[in-house]
């Protein structure tokens, strides 16, 4: 007989998975292969160009019809802080909190989904239920692109998705989109007392470095969105890095930028401002990029949410989500998940007892949704 979890069991499982961003996650996607196989639930596991990454999509119902999408990311960012009060990857109790790296973003919710999926294929579902797993979200959604773009050989349209980020379990219908860029300086060593003989790079990249902060200023008073906060589009410097020694002709130098843009605005076109001011000496790379959310309040998703949770939806966060990339592949999507984004990227990361079962009560919902 296959394997039962609790929610809490298959939290305790994942977590025990470093699946770190830009790490490979081969380990925890066999495992979960492993377990819908073993009740009968048909799922494809895709293999990233990385080689050692994995998307998958798992199927409850009939492929053929449009059906919902349950999606989370099972990467982390690292646990290396020393705050940690025990391993961030065994998952321990304490009291009602569920501790470990990922407990929160965003593997409770895969846990809540994943130990649901039995009950849900035991449902005379009218409309299939997918599970869509991804990874390097934390990269800037690095992998869930070459899952969307599987999804026309495998499934019908799909009717929306469930992005199950840190929400409160209150539908989410908007965030902000994100670009991040390198800038990458090139110069000529030598001994600081002859800066004539040298090029120093970290000189190359100071006017650009003057054009982002003037971009940041600038964005300030551009288009505005309420929903937001900061209620506009922003940019800033994030790294600098460069040279070896005081006295020595840096002839290297670097920075990465980021961009946030409200909805309706391509997170690109704010760097491209940065990007055209590169003299030859300095070259732009942007190396991450996803779209804004913004599903309509009176979207047929936005009502559903809202009857599945139990929480009228709220316009907008700031954080970015895979959400906006399936919006962007025409699948009208949504954030609603458990636990608190404030709790996400620190050290003694935790999910409430309670968080998890709202999370997994919410999934059965949508089955019994569907069964209707």
């Amino acid at each position: 007989m296959a394997d039962r979890y609790t929610a809490e069991q298959m939290l305790e499982r994942l977590v025990g998975f470093p699946t770190v961003v830009g790490q490979g996650n081969g380990a925890l996607m066999e495992f979960v292969s492993d377990y819908l196989t073993g009740h009968g639930i048909p799922h494809h596991l895709l293999q990233g160009p990385e080689g050692d990454r994995y998307n998958l999509l798992a199927t409850i119902g009939d492929p053929a019809v449009p059906g919902y999408i349950l999606s989370g990311h099972v990467d982390v960012v690292p646990a290396g802080e020393p705050e940690w009060l025990a391993d961030p990857f065994a998952l321990r109790r304490d009291g009602e909190r569920l501790i470990g790296r990922g407990a929160c973003d965003m593997k409770g919710y895969v846990a809540a989904v994943l130990a649901m999926a039995p009950d849900l294929a035991a449902m005379p579902l009218t409309a299939p239920i997918h599970i869509a797993l991804s990874y390097d979200e934390e990269a800037g959604c690095k992998g869930v692109p070459h899952l969307i773009a599987a999804l026309p050989d495998m499934i019908a349209p799909p009717l929306g998705c469930f992005v199950g980020e840190p929400s409160g379990m209150t539908p989410v219908l908007a965030h902000k989109g994100k670009a991040a860029l390198r800038l990458t300086a090139r110069g000529v060593s030598g001994h600081s007392s002859r800066p004539d003989l040298g090029v120093n790079a970290i000189h190359a990249l100071l006017p650009v470095l003057l054009s982002a902060a003037k971009q940041a200023e600038a964005l300030k008073s551009g288009p505005g969105d309420d929903r937001f906060a900061p209620p506009y589009s922003s940019l800033q410097i994030g790294t600098v890095a460069g040279g070896q020694a005081v006295n020595i002709i840096p002839d290297h130098a670097s920075a990465q930028i980021e961009a946030r843009a409200i909805a309706g605005v391509d997170p690109e076109t704010l760097l491209a401002p940065i990007i055209a001011s590169c003299p030859p000496e300095v070259t732009a790379e942007i190396i991450s990029s996803y779209p804004a959310l913004a599903l309509a309040p009176d979207a047929p998703l936005a009502h559903l949410s809202e009857r599945l949770s139990g929480n009228s939806p709220i316009g907008a966060v700031s954080y970015g989500t895979e959400a906006g990339l399936f919006q962007q592949a025409g699948i009208p999507s949504v954030i609603c998940g458990p636990g608190d984004i404030s709790r996400a990227h620190k050290p003694e990361e935790y999910l409430t007892t309670h968080e998890l079962d709202a999370a997994a009560q919410m999934v059965l919902a949508l089955g019994h949704h569907l069964s209707a």
